[in-house]
């Protein structure tokens, strides 16, 4: 499971959309061998107001948020990274230097999915990779 959460400046959120949900979606199912149809993108378009960065990281600058089940390697992680900061440049047109990507693993005992605990589903994937 990942849930995902991009922040950034309302307007250039707002255009790039549906090729940083692509580019997003991309990276995870090639670095953690994702399902397609398992997409879970939130974008919170910020007024420059509520948005303050250091000037250097302009007004592209955006926070990208994935919050996961525990499982996956260092390697798998890293992969995840370098795909994000590849497919957003490419795909989207930010520049890794304005683009900040945090992991948040979790214990599935933590999450709470289809009215069960995660830890008593069977996922339909693989988390340890």
């Amino acid at each position: 499971m990942a849930q995902i959460i991009v922040y950034g400046h309302r307007e250039r959120l707002a255009s790039r959309r549906a090729a940083l949900s692509d580019a997003i979606h991309g990276a995870v199912m090639a670095a953690l061998d994702y399902p397609e149809e398992k997409r879970f993108h939130r974008f919170v378009g910020l007024d420059a107001a509520d948005f303050i960065h250091p000037a250097d990281r302009g007004e592209d600058y955006t926070i990208i948020e994935i919050s996961l089940f525990e499982g996956r390697s260092d390697e798998a992680k890293r992969r995840l990274i370098e795909e994000l900061f590849a497919r957003i440049e490419r795909d989207a047109g930010i520049a890794p230097h304005s683009v900040e990507i945090t992991l948040t693993e979790t214990p599935k005992i933590n999450w709470g999915i289809r009215g069960r605990n995660a830890a008593d589903l069977e996922l339909g994937y693989r988390v340890e990779i």
